[in-house]
């Protein structure tokens, strides 16, 4: 599996924000298989000690939100550059980095501010930039062709947790996927 969904949470929506939740999850398009998952909270004091931004109107949307998904961003956190360095060996292990293809939830959002945390914390992003992908592209292309999924399909788990938030976004990355590109399969007569 090269596929990895990233998934942040974050106090801000520039490309420095602070990052306070990292959720990943190996995915196959093409068969919607989920594989191996990462999932870090961060402490926001490490963040901000390296110059990321915080954003009022972000942290008082954070205030509106579940017990749950405010409770996921404090417990059990770790400082930024161990975070990032687990989340490098965890996609290296056992596969090139060359060929990870890393999917965000937007082409300015979750790959660009992760991107700029590894930059803060002086350690390389372990993907080139020629591999990011976005999940709002699919998204719009799957309205396009019917498929809405984020009306259309159940979220399982605690929505804005990193992790359960990831594993979503392969799930319905894959369904759309499986609708552009029907298996071989399909295609013979």
């Amino acid at each position: 599996m090269n596929h990895l969904m990233i998934d942040l949470e974050t106090m801000g929506n520039k490309p420095n924000a602070a990052i306070v939740s990292i959720g990943a999850v190996f995915f196959e398009p093409a068969t919607g298989k989920i594989g191996p998952q990462f999932s870090s909270s961060v402490q926001l004091e490490s963040e901000t000690e390296l110059g990321a931004s915080l954003d009022a109107e972000t942290i008082m949307w954070w205030l509106q939100q579940s017990s749950e998904a405010r409770a996921a961003i404090v417990s059990s956190s770790f400082p930024i550059a161990a975070v990032l360095t687990d989340l490098s060996r965890f996609v290296i292990e056992g596969r090139s980095a060359n060929n990870v293809q890393v999917w965000g939830n937007g082409a300015t959002f979750d790959n660009v501010i992760l991107r700029s945390a590894y930059q803060r914390t002086q350690l390389p992003a372990f993907w080139p930039f020629w591999n990011d992908r976005d999940v709002r592209t699919m998204v719009e292309l799957g309205r396009q062709l019917g498929i809405d999924p984020k009306r259309d399909m159940p979220f399982p788990g605690d929505r804005h947790n990193a992790l359960d938030d990831a594993i979503h976004q392969a799930q319905y990355v894959s369904v759309i996927w499986q609708k552009l590109i029907p298996t071989t399969s399909e295609g013979v007569n």
